[in-house]
C-alpha cells in the first residue's frame, strides 16, 4: 500500500516550455497562492497536481493569461 504524502498537492512551474521549478503543499490554497505568485512573477504555466487514491492526478492546469494582475 502507498502512504499518502504528508505534502499532497505538487505545484510544476514552466516557462517557455522548460520546467523552472515544482514544489510541494501542504493544502490546495497554499499550492494556488504558489501559482498566483509565480505566474505574476514571470512564469507562463502552472501545473497542479494532487495525491489521490495512490498517486499523482492532474488536477488543473493554469496559465499566466488566467491571473488577473495585482492593482499597483
Amino acid at each position: 500500500m502507498t502512504v499518502k504524502p504528508r505534502k499532497p498537492w505538487r505545484v510544476i512551474l514552466t516557462q517557455g516550455g522548460i520546467q523552472l521549478a515544482e514544489t510541494e503543499h501542504t493544502s490546495e490554497a497554499k499550492a494556488f497562492e504558489h501559482v498566483r505568485t509565480a505566474l505574476r512573477a514571470g512564469a507562463d504555466t502552472a501545473k497542479v497536481m494532487q495525491w489521490e487514491g495512490g498517486r499523482w492526478w492532474h488536477f488543473e492546469t493554469v496559465h499566466a493569461s488566467d491571473i488577473p494582475q495585482e492593482p499597483s
